[in-house]
């Protein structure tokens, strides 16, 4: 009985110093994925939103905040192929669920469905997060 507790012990001490720790330094926050969407929209109310890109397609309540599941975008390009030539079509659209507080704010917006987009490796971030275009920042100066 003794020896099995010992043993016992002895794994459970053994099992401990295999335990991981993680640190995160400033040189593996490059690793960690981009939300350009998400960095577009925290803060922003939810309204504007959707007035700009169509009603969500439900709703829930979960701890406190109200998620929007909501998916629109929907658009078909050409595919081309190396050489130049139409190779046919393809359909894009963008899902995601966007939580807001209960002042209506979007606190987060997690993509739930997206593709490759037409510049990008990202339709949502093309759609919903364009990049400032370089006119509209200089005519502000």
């Amino acid at each position: 009985m003794n020896i099995r507790m010992i043993t016992a012990a002895g794994l459970l001490l053994a099992l401990a110093g295999c335990s991981t720790t993680t640190t995160t330094t400033t040189a593996a926050l490059p690793l960690l994925a981009k939300n350009p969407v998400q960095d577009r929209w925290q803060g922003q109310s939810a309204g504007r939103f959707f007035a700009a890109y169509g009603p969500p397609i439900s709703d829930r309540d979960e701890s406190g905040d109200r998620v929007y599941t909501w998916r629109g975008g929907y658009k078909n390009v050409s595919v081309v192929n190396k050489d130049g030539k139409k190779a046919g079509k393809r359909s894009l659209s963008c899902k995601a669920d966007i939580v807001t507080d209960k002042n209506y704010e979007i606190r987060s917006v997690k993509i739930l469905g997206d593709q490759p987009g037409v510049n990008s490796s990202s339709y949502c971030a093309e759609l919903l997060a364009p990049p400032e275009k370089a006119d509209k920042a200089d005519a502000d100066s």
